[in-house]
């Protein structure tokens, strides 16, 4: 006689939370694998050589897999930051790829700006403002006013350069020249420690 089957209470249930747990585990060694995205594969011997101690086990419950799949992802976003800000191509936002781009970056960081003071004559302006004399705050809305038209003056010079330069460097570059000026006085006006990505020559370098 064939008996009827029987359905145990809780195993379609435990059943799903192996299979989530197993697709969170293969999410989190996908991860991994993904963090070297951007460079060649490194050889199984150079990657062996490198390794501090033995491979990880891989995860076995939901709760580790998610801690080693926010580890991995953070990992991956220092090494991406930390390549970005030093220049590497694959690594920079669209903004900044391409070579014109990096020339009016090397043209913008090898000159001084009248720009990068923004902050400084803003701060000035700011404090002029909350002092109860009024030829005090006559003379901060002059300094002021001198501080953009030196920026106009300063922006025009360099905007041509950018021009001129990436003209006769690169004659087949597709970026348009608006926006490669309108990328450099963009930057000419940010504090120079504090430019993304960091700046690759230095003041005064021949470009």
């Amino acid at each position: 006689m064939k008996l009827p089957s029987v359905k145990l209470p809780g195993l379609g249930r435990r059943k799903a939370d192996e299979e989530a747990n197993q697709r969170l585990i293969e999410a989190a060694e996908l991860a991994a694998a993904a963090v070297g995205k951007g460079r060649p594969t490194p050889k199984r011997r150079d990657a062996q050589g490198r390794r501090s101690g033995p491979a990880l086990p891989p995860p076995t419950t939901r709760k580790e897999a998610y801690r080693r799949m926010r580890e991995t992802q953070a990992s991956g976003r220092k090494v991406t930051r930390t390549a970005a800000s030093a220049g590497v191509e694959s690594a920079l936002p669209r903004r900044d790829q391409g070579p014109a781009r990096r020339l009016v970056r090397n043209i913008v960081d090898s000159r001084r700006n009248i720009g990068s003071v923004f902050l400084l004559i803003a701060a000035l302006v700011l404090v002029g403002y909350f002092i109860p004399n009024p030829e005090i705050r006559s003379y901060t809305v002059l300094l002021w006013m001198a501080f953009f038209v030196a920026i106009i003056v300063d922006s025009i010079f360099l905007g041509r350069r950018i021009k001129k330069t990436v003209s006769e460097r690169l004659p087949d570059a597709t970026d348009s020249n608006r926006g490669l000026i309108w990328y450099g006085v963009t930057r000419a006006t940010m504090v120079r420690r504090w430019r993304f990505p960091k700046p690759a020559v230095s003041v005064g370098d021949e470009i």
